[in-house]
């Protein structure tokens, strides 16, 4: 069993690697306008609102995730908690996306 330390570096690994792989996936003109920190943020984000909203409870195989409400969320939550007033929803949309894109490559 790895210890709480291990966990927490396979974790941070686990989020640099998502990390570029949304930089990449971005378009050019919004590869500089979110910084590192904004996007993991997003990333914890959509996990946060995947274990609030019941997504991963489903006993389907497939489970139909609505981006645009996931997007939507995470911007709303942004300006509640004061992390970003300025969050689009639409780039957040691109960036679930992504992040969809990410766990279907990395954990089928």
């Amino acid at each position: 069993m790895a210890s709480i330390e291990e966990e927490l570096r396979l974790d941070e690994e686990e989020n640099r690697r998502e990390l570029q792989f949304i930089r990449q996936f971005l378009p050019a003109d919004l590869k500089y306008h979110y910084s590192d920190s904004d996007i993991l943020w997003i990333i914890d984000a959509i996990v946060d609102y995947y274990y609030t909203s019941g997504i991963l409870e489903s006993k389907e195989d497939e489970v139909d995730i609505d981006m645009e409400v996931v997007a939507e969320h995470i911007c709303k939550r942004a300006r509640q908690e004061k992390v970003s007033q300025s969050f689009d929803s639409q780039d957040v949309m691109i960036m679930v996306q992504a992040d969809l894109d990410f766990q279907e490559q990395n954990f089928d």
